[in-house]
């Protein structure tokens, strides 16, 4: 049988575990509706440039992901203010280095 390694989180709710009481079932309810909102999924009709279609198309293919997924990940990752843009990153720290 394979051994589990925990993560030092992990690890402290496992050696904690009898401090946690289960949900009532109203709570666990309402957390069940909160997680199956969030992985509800709509479809949106959208007027896109032609050429950045083909971009993202060929973007997605050199991610290894349909070209629909890249869009929703992109949005998600902007809404959620995941969205790294990484030529602001180099400039600031080209400032930083000058200033430095």
């Amino acid at each position: 049988m394979k051994k589990t390694i925990l993560d030092n989180y992990e690890q402290e709710i496992e050696n904690n575990i009898s401090k946690y009481k289960p949900a009532s079932p109203a709570k666990r309810k309402k957390i069940e509706a909160i997680i199956q909102r969030a992985n509800e999924k709509k479809n949106i009709s959208l007027r896109v440039n032609s050429q950045d279609i083909d971009l993202l198309k060929l973007r997605a293919e050199h991610e290894g992901v349909p070209y629909q997924i890249l869009i929703s990940s992109i949005l998600h990752k902007f809404v959620s203010e995941q969205l790294i843009d990484q030529k602001n990153i180099v400039k600031s720290i080209r400032l930083l280095k000058l200033a430095g």
